[in-house]
């Protein structure tokens, strides 16, 4: 096997520590909002465990919506939280 198996291997590997670097940030990024939100309508916290859960699934579903409409990731995410915590 010559180098170029190696290079798209080590190409591989980098693209993926990318990916979990850029999906962790934008999980942090929900947390951020999602707590806005909560503080800006003077709404009790929900536990941490229970934010970071739902800011994971937020950007699990962004990313399937983006996937299926070609949008931006982090507009889906605002969209996806504001929708979350609007009054029924």
């Amino acid at each position: 096997m010559g180098s170029g198996s190696t290079e798209a291997a080590e190409r591989q590997i980098s693209r993926k520590a990318s990916m979990g670097f850029l999906k962790n940030q934008e999980k942090k990024l929900a947390l951020r909002y999602m707590t806005w939100q909560y503080q800006k309508r003077n709404l009790p916290l929900p536990p941490q465990w229970q934010l970071e859960k739902h800011a994971a699934q937020i950007v699990e579903d962004a990313h399937r919506i983006a996937a299926k409409r070609g949008r931006n990731v982090l507009s889906i995410i605002k969209e996806l939280v504001e929708d979350f915590r609007k009054p029924s």
